[in-house]
C-alpha cells in the first residue's frame, strides 16, 4: 500500500528508538501490561501516530478491553488501514498507520465490548497521546 509519508530504513532508524523502530516497522509487539498507554483514559485529547504525528484515535475511543495493551473501538476515518496477518499461524486484522504504514497492532470484532464491536489492540508505543483539540476534520469510525 502506497503511503503519503516516504522514508528510507535509514531515515526511520534515526527518527526511532530501537524499541519504536522493532514495533512501528518490523511489526513487533510491546509485552502485554507494560506499555505506557495500557492503563490511561483521558478525558479529552487525541492519540497520534509515534513516527509520522498522523492523528489516529480520540480518548473518547479508547476503553478498558483488559487485554493488556491500550484498545479503540474506533478510529479517525481514514486514518488507519487494515490488512490480512497471516504470521503466526493465525489470521488476523493488521492495523497501520495510513500516513506512514506504521505497524500499530490488530483489530478484533465480535467481542461485543462496545457498540461498534471493533476492539484494536494497539501497542502504546506506536502511539503518542496529544492533550490538545482534535484536529479539524476528524470524525471517528469504524474501520472494518
Amino acid at each position: 500500500m502506497a503511503t503519503s509519508v516516504q522514508k528510507t530504513e535509514a531515515e526511520w532508524k534515526a527518527l526511532l528508538t530501537a524499541q519504536e523502530f522493532d514495533v512501528i516497522r518490523n511489526k513487533g509487539t510491546e509485552r502485554a501490561g507494560t506499555g505506557e498507554y495500557d492503563k490511561f483514559y483521558p478525558k479529552k485529547g487525541y492519540f497520534e501516530c509515534r513516527a509520522c504525528k498522523a492523528p489516529l484515535y480520540s480518548a473518547e475511543a479508547k476503553f478498558n478491553s483488559g487485554c493488556g495493551w491500550p484498545a479503540f473501538d474506533k478510529c479517525f476515518k481514514g486514518q488507519v488501514a487494515t490488512h490480512t496477518d497471516e504470521s503466526y499461524g493465525m489470521r488476523r486484522v493488521e492495523i497501520t498507520c495510513g500516513a506512514c504504514g506504521g505497524h500499530l497492532g490488530h483489530v478484533f470484532e465480535g467481542e461485543h465490548l462496545t457498540k461498534t464491536n471493533e476492539r484494536h489492540c494497539v501497542n502504546s508505543i506506536s502511539v503518542r497521546f496529544v492533550d490538545a483539540e482534535i484536529p479539524a476534520g476528524m470524525v471517528d469510525a469504524k474501520v472494518i
